[in-house]
């Protein structure tokens, strides 16, 4: 079957669909980043509920729905928290065991941050740059927490605005990034994602918030030598917590394709996440977690 693939350019993936979308000869498989770009697309999303590959899914929390919809899978899990280093963190005198929730994680901060002349680093964290390069860590993936916690006190998956009942602890494990860190919070606007990396690497810093996405920029460190904690907050019960994973890569058949077209679209992707070849490919040579029962 001859397949057309096209590849919009950093950033532009958006515009680039909704061009494409407007073509005679449309994309039968496209893909959004969750629930806001669904939003956009939803009305173009083939019900994929009947569907072998929704079947394959481990989870059916990794599909997206409208209704009892299926419109969207995910392809590809992330998990995200706080990357520390299993090394420096022994030699300070603790372990992951020791810390189960916000005050935990306080106290060996600060007792790091302390003894960083006597520990050999520049501080507990690493730098929490928020330039462009940086700063979405702590805007959006730190911001999930707080509210994370309003929706399951409130019981609701979705609001057209946040009350901010954990604005505070929101507040608290930031103001923790950037007292206990590596450099001094009046330097934070000037300060990259390459400098935490390079901070975490040159062994400047124990912790380092990012996540799965990270691992060739930390895996010179070794397997053995890296850990993730959960990214804890202050909240009741967070010592129950844990990671933060979830997915920003959904794919989406296009429902105004033909029958052939969205079959044969079909077909392919139960080939991807079922046969030998499509999970080694995504697993092994892309470097995805998939999110599929015969993923390796």
């Amino acid at each position: 079957v001859p397949v057309t693939v096209v590849t919009a350019a950093s950033g532009q993936y958006e515009t680039t669909l909704m061009s494409e979308m407007e073509k005679s000869e449309a994309p039968t498989l496209f893909q959004v980043n969750g629930p806001v770009g669904l939003a956009n697309w939803k009305d173009y999303c083939y019900d994929l509920s009947g569907s072998q590959l929704y079947g394959e899914l481990t989870s059916d929390s990794f599909a997206l729905k409208d209704g009892d919809a299926v419109t969207s899978i995910a392809y590809v899990i992330e998990t995200y928290g706080i990357i520390y280093n299993k090394e420096l963190l022994t030699a300070a005198g603790y372990k992951q065991e020791d810390i189960k929730g916000f005050a935990d994680l306080k106290k060996v901060a600060d007792d790091i941050q302390a003894r960083k002349a006597e520990l050999g680093v520049d501080g507990a964290f690493t730098s929490a740059g928020m330039d462009g390069s940086s700063d979405w860590r702590f805007k959006t993936h730190l911001a999930n927490l707080p509210i994370y916690y309003e929706y399951k006190a409130d019981g609701i998956g979705s609001t057209d605005a946040i009350k901010g009942t954990y604005l505070d602890n929101y507040k608290q494990i930031w103001d923790l990034y950037i007292t206990d860190s590596t450099c001094d919070p009046k330097l934070l606007a000037s300060k990259t994602g390459n400098d935490a990396v390079a901070e975490f690497v040159g062994k400047k810093a124990v912790f380092y918030q990012n996540g799965t996405w990270a691992y060739n920029d930390v895996k010179d460190l070794g397997d053995d030598n890296l850990g993730m904690l959960p990214i804890y907050i202050g909240v009741d019960g967070e010592e129950n917590q844990g990671l933060c994973t979830g997915s920003e890569n959904f794919w989406c058949v296009n429902n105004t394709s033909s029958e052939a077209d969205i079959q044969a679209t079909l077909d392919f992707l139960y080939w991807c996440v079922t046969s030998e070849a499509g999970t080694s490919a995504m697993a092994d040579k892309m470097g995805f977690v998939i999110p599929f029962k015969k993923a390796k």
